[in-house]
């Protein structure tokens, strides 16, 4: 319930309006975002690169709503990519984006998307790194990954995202556990109606060890998307009854997240890629995060006054 009630404040202006303004709020977000500018990002891949571990940065920015949203989103990443560049750090980093940010919703959509989002491919190419297509909400499941196909036409190494709560998934994992598929698999972080997604922890995660199964006994690299210690440790067993070395999967987490978990297996030898989101739009990934962790929300929430409440 309240993670539906958090999740619904991610899509309130008027919320949004009152609470970031809250240096409350800032002090909570710096945990879980790069900074607003670029030159943010920077210092924190860098500092990433010199523990061992990799970044796919997310320019943040969804509902776009005309076609100059979705170009300068598309501008936004590409010269991110060029001071990424210019900075050396593009053997460390790759990119993630979202395709509504790129146009998804707009008319004619998924061109919109698949062209701006193959500009940004365009400009990862030929800077020698990859991109990783994240998923929303279940209503436009079908077309990220129609998208997502006509991009790996071009682009073989173009990633995506797999929602294990959702009941399609482990079809979906099927589907894309091939040689040269880069899936993260994550739980899924938006709230979703029983017709379409398993209910509660055990079954979320039951959900969520038969589509790992499925990806690490296929021929494509399993991107291990989860904060969780029964996952992780349930990947690492997997994959050691599958044969598969190291190098040919990999875990993912979040920016500001169990910094000391990233760093321990990145020591063991696994390759660490933590997803770092940068920009002015940061409301909906604050809440998100909000929504997913209690002790995030309590910390918020102790800060709030009173009013912001509705005491």
């Amino acid at each position: 319930m309240l993670r539906s009630v958090l999740l619904a404040m991610a899509r309130s202006e008027k919320i949004k309006a009152i609470v970031v303004k809250l240096p409350v709020t800032r002090k909570v977000v710096n945990r879980f975002v790069s900074g607003e500018e670029f030159a943010d990002c920077i210092r924190a891949i860098t500092d990433l690169k010199a523990k061992g571990l990799y970044a796919t940065i997310d320019y943040l920015g969804e509902d776009t709503t005309n076609l100059a949203q979705a170009e300068a989103s598309r501008d936004a990443c590409l010269e991110l990519i060029r001071q990424l560049k210019a900075a050396d750090l593009l053997t460390h980093a790759e990119m993630s984006v979202k395709l509504t940010a790129l146009g998804l919703g707009l008319e004619d959509g998924e061109n919109v998307a698949f062209n701006n989002a193959k500009a940004v491919c365009d400009a990862l190419n030929e800077a020698g790194t990859t991109m990783t297509v994240d998923m929303e909400d279940h209503t436009a499941t079908d077309a990220t990954l129609r998208v997502v196909d006509r991009l790996r036409e071009v682009y073989p190494w173009v990633g995506t995202v797999l929602q294990a709560y959702l009941h399609r998934t482990e079809e979906d994992a099927k589907r894309y556990a091939t040689k040269g598929s880069r899936i993260r698999l994550c739980k899924g972080a938006y709230a979703e109606p029983a017709e379409v997604a398993f209910q509660g922890p055990k079954a979320v995660d039951a959900a969520y060890i038969r589509s790992l199964k499925i990806l690490m006994e296929g021929e494509g690299r399993p991107m291990i998307a989860s904060h969780d210690p029964k996952m992780i440790q349930a990947a690492t067993e997997i994959a050691l009854r599958q044969g598969r070395n190291a190098d040919s999967f990999e875990f993912q987490m979040l920016y500001g997240i169990r910094a000391d978990e990233q760093q321990r297996l990145a020591d063991a030898g696994y390759k660490v890629t933590v997803y770092v989101p940068v920009g002015t739009d940061w409301w909906g990934y604050f809440v998100r995060r909000l929504a997913e962790k209690p002790a995030n929300l309590i910390f918020f929430l102790r800060a709030v006054p009173e009013a912001i409440l509705g005491k």
